[in-house]
């Protein structure tokens, strides 16, 4: 249980103004048909963070548990400094309507953007850290990333505008760092 929960408010966290997050309302304001869109951010989820999480637990086996935790350590302190930098969606990653409809460029788009993105490797992370986790922390993950998006596609700038990102970020980057100070000082190994 503690993997879902942790999992899902890292990511649901971490998603709030993030580039995928933007994408979302994007998606929104050009199509205006939100349960494709959902479903759309849903399915590239689920295929992206399985795979992210499968690569997590690949690399914990792989590198065993004590080089993991440096890593882990490390990467976790990196990720507090980089949710402090703003995303933004640049013109290249604007989707335009395809022959696949709107839940097949939704999910096309979506997976692509989650490509190497702040809550990918977060997933990645937080599989190599709850090892014995794997669903759990794919299932918060995903379930992160619906509470962040989900509510843009349909309540779109009305929700962005409220919710103040610098705060959600900073929130997100003190909570990687005592992840990251827990991993190096070895607690919960």
């Amino acid at each position: 249980m503690e993997a879902f929960l942790v999992a899902t408010g890292i990511v649901a966290l971490a998603e709030m103004g993030d580039k995928t997050q933007l994408l979302s309302l994007v998606l929104a304001a050009r199509f205006r048909k939100p349960w494709p869109i959902v479903l759309g951010i849903f399915a590239a989820t689920v295929v992206n963070h399985a795979l992210a999480g499968a690569v997590g637990a690949w690399v914990t086996r792989v590198l065993g548990p004590d080089v993991l935790r440096w890593i882990l350590g490390v990467s976790f302190i990196a990720m507090a400094a980089w949710m402090m930098i703003p995303d933004k969606l640049d013109e290249d990653d604007t989707p335009r309507t395809s022959r696949f409809g709107v839940f097949g460029t939704t999910l096309i788009a979506f997976f692509l953007a989650e490509m190497g993105d702040k809550t990918q490797i977060a997933t990645v992370m937080l599989a190599a850290r709850f090892t014995q986790d794997y669903v759990p922390v794919v299932i918060g993950t995903t379930l992160g990333m619906m509470l962040a998006n989900a509510p843009v596609v349909w309540l779109g700038e009305r929700i962005v505008r409220k919710v103040p990102i610098r705060l959600v970020h900073g929130v997100s980057a003190v909570i990687f760092l005592v992840l990251g100070v827990a991993a190096l000082a070895g607690w919960g190994a």
